[in-house]
């Protein structure tokens, strides 16, 4: 019995099914139905309930699947310990990236995770929207705070960054400047929508107070928010590293600097109920360590 196949299967439960598994691990259907109908036939047993639209765990694929969840864990904890770190590694990441200001700083570290292990092969998606990962086969993402459930996520802070304020010299000469948060609330506010769906439209001034924001337009994506807050359509919060050429060629102003950032964090994130792979853990410890060394910081 091969460890391949009991690991395909549990990417079979996991993507809901051979179709779509075969889509998503980029394998033609006819190979995974082999490879499972080999295993049932070595277990003998029926791991799924197999129907014309759908495929449903027996309770003996329920039982294996439970099982062997922590035994691909353990084992590929064994072979970590075993191997080393200067060990070749194989295999294929599918990796979720939000569109941050970092984004170009994370596909150069990613790049370069490739260049010292030649044998990998990686797959990046960028998404401003929440993603099921283990329904989609993502092995690690790099997402915002408010994008995860935390009882569900191995969540590590990766990424700090301090949001502000801004306005454009058209919004200014059209209107007034606030020199006060409290004078937001009068004003046309960029809304943003994080991607669990909470509109931020209050902001925090100390732990005890917030002021609301009101506006006439919610954006998701933070290359968009720019755009808008260029053409003057209102004032936006938005990280320091994404405006900064901006306010030094003078299309931005920042506001209420004395009032200091708004800390926000972005963080490297696994489903805490898979099985991470060796190569997966390789590139986790890759990150940790090159964020600390500082070679993709700002």
């Amino acid at each position: 019995m091969k460890t391949e196949d009991i690991a395909l299967f549990h990417r079979i439960v996991e993507i809901g099914g051979l179709v779509e598994a075969a889509d998503i691990l980029n394998l033609p259907k006819s190979t995974l139905s082999r490879r499972l109908q080999t295993l049932e036939d070595e277990l003998k047993v029926k791991l799924f309930h197999r129907q014309s639209r759908s495929m449903t765990l027996t309770a003996s694929g329920q039982h294996f699947y439970g099982k062997t969840t922590q035994m691909l864990a353990s084992l590929e904890q064994t072979m970590s310990e075993l191997t080393g770190q200067e060990s070749e590694i194989k295999g294929h990441l599918r990796i979720l990236i939000f569109p941050i200001p970092e984004f170009i700083w994370i596909t150069h570290a990613i790049f370069k995770f490739m260049d010292i292990n030649p044998e990998i092969s990686v797959e990046i998606i960028v998404s401003a929207e929440p993603q099921n990962m283990i329904r989609n086969n993502i092995d690690l993402a790099f997402m915002l705070g408010d994008a995860f459930n935390v009882n569900e996520m191995v969540a590590r802070p990766i990424i700090e960054e301090k949001v502000h304020f801004f306005a454009s010299q058209d919004y200014i000469n059209n209107s007034t400047i606030p020199f006060t948060p409290e004078e937001l609330p009068n004003h046309n506010s960029i809304l943003f929508r994080y991607p669990n769906g909470r509109i931020f439209n209050s902001f925090p001034v100390n732990k005890d107070y917030s002021l609301p924001l009101k506006g006439n337009l919610c954006i998701n994506n933070l290359d968009a928010i720019l755009e808008a807050t260029l053409l003057g359509r209102g004032i936006s919060m938005m990280p320091l590293t994404f405006a900064q050429k901006y306010i030094d060629n003078g299309q931005l102003m920042m506001l209420f600097e004395e009032l200091g950032p708004f800390e926000g964090l972005c963080y490297l994130v696994y489903p805490s109920r898979r099985f991470v792979s060796l190569t997966s853990q390789r590139f986790i410890d890759f990150m940790m360590k090159s964020i600390k060394e500082n070679t993709i910081s700002k």
